[in-house]
């Protein structure tokens, strides 16, 4: 037998608040998605001044994140630099751009967390935010 944590939708729900917390604060808007280990959605949050394109670009930044075990931005930088296309993982929703965090519980990804509609670099930041709800 293996033992594994699962990520609930309360803990999800619990990093989408930190992160809507930060944005409001700031008086900026995003999408938040938050995935479980396999990289479905488990809850989802597009603030009010998000644009369109960021939903599906959050979710996508979730997928990556659990299911590639590592931020998203890594994902794309590996791409980048040994000229391996993202079209060959196989999937489309893999994404090369930062914002994509995987949430780890107990040295185990349960999830991730994917942030997007500011700059790539403040996605990121929070992403992290995010993720340490989890930690």
């Amino acid at each position: 037998m293996h033992q594994q944590h699962t990520l609930s939708h309360h803990d999800a729900l619990r990093v989408v608040e930190a992160i809507r917390a930060e944005l409001e604060k700031a008086g900026k808007g995003a999408a938040i998605a938050v995935a479980d280990a396999h990289g479905e959605l488990i809850a989802f949050l597009r603030t009010d001044g998000c644009k369109l394109p960021s939903i599906q670009i959050a979710i996508n930044k979730a997928f990556t994140a659990a299911r590639e075990q590592k931020p998203s931005r890594a994902i794309g930088d590996s791409s980048r630099d040994s000229q391996w296309p993202m079209t060959n993982f196989g999937d489309l929703r893999y994404t090369a751009w930062g914002g994509g965090v995987p949430l780890v519980y107990n040295g185990e990804v349960v999830g991730g967390v994917g942030v997007s509609g500011l700059p790539e670099e403040e996605d990121m930041v929070l992403a992290a935010l995010g993720a340490q709800v989890i930690a």
